[in-house]
């Protein structure tokens, strides 16, 4: 009997070759990411405990954790956990570093004050696989998440649509509305506080910062 064929292939494809070569960025674009990121958990206490998931590699993680935050990371592929490893020891932190399915996080109910996912959304083909992984952050952060996601009103998003259109390869990365995100938030209990991006209409990557409804505690 063949094995069951994943969902998406990013649940499968970060081996060591693909992890590692993941990690080589232009810099420019690496500073550029980070201060999206900044500008979200500028709205985000130091106080908080923070999960990064998935880690990719930790430079999510380790940005934070220079900002002071308390930060445990988590990914799917053994490889990335690994590399994410590496490098907090490099950085000389000691972050808990461990295996999830962001589908099926496994910590108790509200475990994380703050939760970012980054650079993991565009990789969901359809809105049940979304849903699931918003339900899921959600049940597990008391505070806030904030989630990168493609949007279609971009430069890069209709290139990649015109291309396919045209019978080029089709693109693996998904653009969704931010209103359809709201949507999936909204029904964890959850709603927009900001939507954060590098140069709207333009860049395709967005980082969205979701408050549980109801949380009045900082």
């Amino acid at each position: 009997m063949s094995e069951q064929k994943p969902a998406y292939r990013g649940r499968v494809k970060y081996d060591d070759k693909t992890a590692r070569k993941y990690q080589v960025r232009k810099e420019g674009k690496h500073n550029a990411e980070m201060r999206m990121v900044d500008r979200a958990f500028a709205l985000v206490p130091k106080t908080h405990r923070v999960l990064d998931v998935p880690c990719g590699g930790g430079r999510v993680t380790v940005h934070l954790a220079k900002k002071g935050y308390a930060i445990s990371s988590a990914d799917l592929s053994d490889s990335m956990i690994a590399i994410t490893r590496e490098t907090v020891a490099k950085n000389k932190f000691n972050i808990t570093v461990e295996k999830q399915d962001i589908e099926n996080l496994t910590f108790n109910e509200r475990h994380f004050d703050t939760i970012i996912s980054f650079r993991l959304f565009h990789h969901f083909p359809n809105p049940e696989i979304r849903q699931r992984a918003v339900t899921a952050l959600c049940r597990v952060a008391r505070k806030y998440v904030a989630l990168s996601y493609f949007s279609p009103a971009s430069m890069t998003s209709v290139k990649r649509k015109v291309r396919a259109a045209l019978g080029g390869k089709k693109s693996e990365k998904h653009a969704t509305p931010l209103k359809e995100v709201e949507s999936y938030f909204a029904k964890a209990g959850f709603k927009l506080v900001k939507d954060f991006a590098q140069l709207p209409l333009i860049h395709t990557m967005h980082l969205a910062l979701f408050e549980r409804v109801g949380e009045s505690k900082p």
